[in-house]
């Protein structure tokens, strides 16, 4: 598609009255990235994201910095260097009896028949 004058008014009304860049497309008859592309180019104001952050999402979980941060039920698997700053203990819930979550349960415990299996292989 050509973009011209009749487009690019349609375009610019469209994006004024809130349609979202798939709406647009549809009506233009062009994809949603050529909406988005173009009114870009335009310089039309840009706006939010449709997609719904959650909480959890929006800011992470504070990271626990030491072994004294943990509980009995915090993953006690460490992540990075100790010696650098940014290193910390996973911190989700442990599997119970266990001092990691099931992520790295799975990494630390090897079963026997596993370790048999391919040294068989």
């Amino acid at each position: 598609m050509v973009w011209n004058d009749d487009n690019i008014e349609q375009l610019k009304k469209l994006w004024a009255d809130g349609l979202t860049t798939g709406e647009i497309g549809k009506e233009l008859g062009v994809s949603k990235n050529a909406v988005v592309g173009k009114a870009h180019r335009l310089g039309l104001k840009s706006r939010p994201s449709p997609i719904k952050r959650t909480k959890k999402d929006a800011k992470p979980d504070a990271k626990i910095r030491s072994v004294v941060d943990l509980s009995a039920h915090t993953c006690r698997w460490p992540i990075g260097d100790p010696r650098d700053p940014g290193f910390h203990f996973c911190g989700k819930p442990s599997l119970p009896g266990k001092p990691y979550c099931a992520e790295h349960a799975a990494i630390a415990y090897v079963s026997s028949n596993r370790s048999k299996d391919e040294d068989a292989a």
